[in-house]
């Protein structure tokens, strides 16, 4: 005996939709085009109109498949080719304030809040500083250190000592 199967229309658009999300993350995965309008670009390459694909990118983020869309200066080719991830031990009590503090900085290029291992390691609060050398980073985390005051107990700076590739995680095409 046969049963007859019905048809789901609402699980075909979810896999319709689902492939469509795959294949706008594989086209935007390695960066945007470097144009006046990227995402009319970006949509004519997958066939769509501009509007669907800023509602999926947006339904991505609301459903968090995706973090956020931003940009990722090389700052190397800018001219910063010193970075220092400033770290700093501040009392638990502050470090929300702090941290907000630090994160409003134009400065500041990173910033957040790590577990301690002490003994070794005392410090709860990164905030990575670019310069174009050493002496710039050392003066701003000296203007950090300032604004910190008594609510940092001690700080210290670790220098890059060589780019490594930075990306994300990215998906492979199936074809």
């Amino acid at each position: 005996m046969c049963q007859a199967v019905k048809h789901n229309p609402l699980k075909k658009d979810e896999r319709q939709l689902a492939e469509l999300d795959r294949r706008i993350v594989l086209a935007t995965q390695s960066g945007l085009p470097v144009a006046a309008e990227p995402y009319r670009i970006i949509a004519e390459q997958l066939g769509i109109n501009t509007q669907l694909l800023m509602d999926r990118l947006e339904a991505m983020k609301a459903d968090h498949r995706i973090r956020r869309i931003g940009v990722v200066p090389n700052h190397y080719k800018l001219g910063y080719t010193a970075n220092g991830m400033s770290v700093w031990d501040v009392d638990d009590t502050f470090i929300d304030e702090a941290g907000e503090q630090l994160g409003q900085l134009d400065m500041v290029t990173h910033c957040y809040q790590r577990p301690r291992f002490p003994p070794e390691w005392t410090y709860n609060l990164f905030a990575m500083v670019h310069g174009h050398d050493r002496d710039e980073v050392l003066q701003k985390v000296s203007q950090i250190a300032d604004l910190l005051g008594n609510r940092a107990r001690k700080h210290d700076i670790l220098f890059s000592t060589r780019i490594l590739k930075k990306t994300g995680l990215r998906l492979k095409d199936k074809g």
